[in-house]
C-alpha cells in the first residue's frame, strides 16, 4: 500500500486530461488545505473537481493541516503556500511519496531526502503498467489540454523513452 501526498499541479493537470483515476495506483492521497482549496474551492466547474470531492466523501483522499507553523513559514519563503503545506506535511506524517511538479519544490523536497514524482512520472508508470495505451498521446493532451509547460528536450526524451519501451 503506498501512501501518497500531493501538490496541485498533478491533481490539476491529470484532471485536465481526463486521468485522475490515475492516482487510484496508490492506497490513498492526502493533500494539504491550501491544495484543497486551490483545486477544488477555487476550482470551480474545472475538470476533476467532481471527482476530487467524492474521493475525499469515500475517504480515499484526505485533507491534512501541517502542523508545523515555523517550518511552513520558511517554506513560504520559496515556495507557493500548496507546494509549503505539502512539503511540511510530508515531513510530519507517514507517506511513501510526495507528488510535485514545479521544479523549486522538487529542489526543496530533495533537500529534505523526500522522495516524489510528479504528472510525467506518474504517466511513465501508467505506461509501464499498461493503465495508457500511449505515452506520446498523454503527453501531447498534457501540453495542450492541461497547459502543462514542459522543456522541449524532456519532451523528446520521455517520448524516446516509449519507444525504447515499446521496442524492448
Amino acid at each position: 500500500m503506498v501512501r501518497a501526498i500531493s501538490n496541485s499541479s498533478p491533481l490539476i493537470h491529470l484532471s485536465l486530461i481526463g486521468r485522475i483515476g490515475l492516482l487510484r495506483r496508490y492506497s490513498s492521497v492526502i493533500i494539504p488545505p491550501a491544495v484543497w482549496d486551490e483545486v477544488v474551492e477555487d476550482g470551480d466547474d474545472r475538470p476533476g473537481v467532481a471527482e476530487i470531492r467524492l474521493f475525499r466523501k469515500e475517504g480515499w483522499l484526505s485533507v491534512i493541516q501541517p502542523k508545523n507553523t515555523a517550518l511552513l513559514h520558511l517554506l513560504e519563503n520559496d515556495l507557493h503556500r500548496g507546494e509549503a503545506e505539502s512539503i511540511a506535511l510530508a515531513l510530519e506524517i507517514e507517506h511513501d511519496i510526495i507528488l510535485l511538479d514545479e521544479s523549486e519544490a522538487r529542489r526543496v523536497a530533495g533537500s529534505y531526502n523526500l522522495a516524489f514524482t510528479g504528472i510525467i512520472g506518474l504517466l511513465i508508470k501508467a505506461k509501464r503498467e499498461g493503465s495508457i495505451s500511449s505515452l506520446e498521446d498523454e503527453m501531447r493532451r498534457l501540453r495542450t489540454n492541461g497547459h502543462f509547460w514542459i522543456r522541449e528536450d524532456l519532451y523528446n526524451y520521455v517520448i524516446e523513452s516509449e519507444k525504447k519501451m515499446d521496442d524492448g
